[in-house]
């Protein structure tokens, strides 16, 4: 299972320091394989993201989801919020998510506040755990395949986390030089418009 991150007892939150690449998925496992890496799971996300009533997520560089994530026949939802970019050398962002027992009954509660659905995102996504990272092969409907190498950290950690991020991609083979910061969602708008 990918991490989740939460806030903080302070109200403070996690923050996920993640790099993106397009690649080969089928070398990208290969090469995990190589290295000993644990391959943790295989999930298939369905990722509701919604517009909000009261501000423009698009401007405002924020988002809101509800995930629903399937593994061995079970689902479970989830609900996250994510802040503005906070670097520009890497996708960190303040992150706050939590379960949910129902993720339609979420959505009929976003609708009747005035959330929009704005897009789907359908993705097929093997984790793995290597040296202290998760690594994510993703193969996105309509997008293309990507790997993500994540982890969570505190504000003082972010510097470290992305360059140990870094250096995971070049032992995978990859560029960090070639890091796409848009999200999967922006991917999807922007090719279909």
């Amino acid at each position: 299972m990918t991490p989740f991150f939460t806030a903080g007892t302070d109200g403070s939150g996690m923050y996920e320091v993640e790099v993106k690449v397009a690649a080969d998925l089928a070398a990208v496992a290969e090469r995990l394989d190589e290295l000993g890496a644990t391959q943790t799971s295989d999930v298939v996300q369905v990722d509701t993201y919604y517009d909000a009533p009261h501000r423009n997520f698009a401007e405002t560089d924020e988002a809101l989801r509800v995930r629903r994530e399937t593994r061995a026949g079970e689902t479970e939802a989830r609900i996250t919020y994510k802040g503005p970019l906070v670097e520009a050398e890497s996708k960190t962002r303040e992150e706050f998510e939590t379960a949910v027992d129902d993720g339609e009954t979420v959505d009929i509660i976003f609708e009747k506040l005035g959330f929009a659905p704005a897009a789907t995102v359908e993705k097929d996504r093997r984790c793995y755990r290597y040296d202290g990272y998760t690594v994510t092969l993703d193969a996105v409907e309509g997008v293309g395949e990507f790997v993500e190498v994540e982890t969570e950290t505190d504000e003082d950690g972010v510097e470290r986390a992305r360059e140990g991020a870094y250096d995971v991609l070049r032992e995978l083979g990859l560029d960090p030089e070639s890091q796409i910061q848009t999200s999967y969602l922006g991917m999807l708008l922007d090719d279909s418009s």
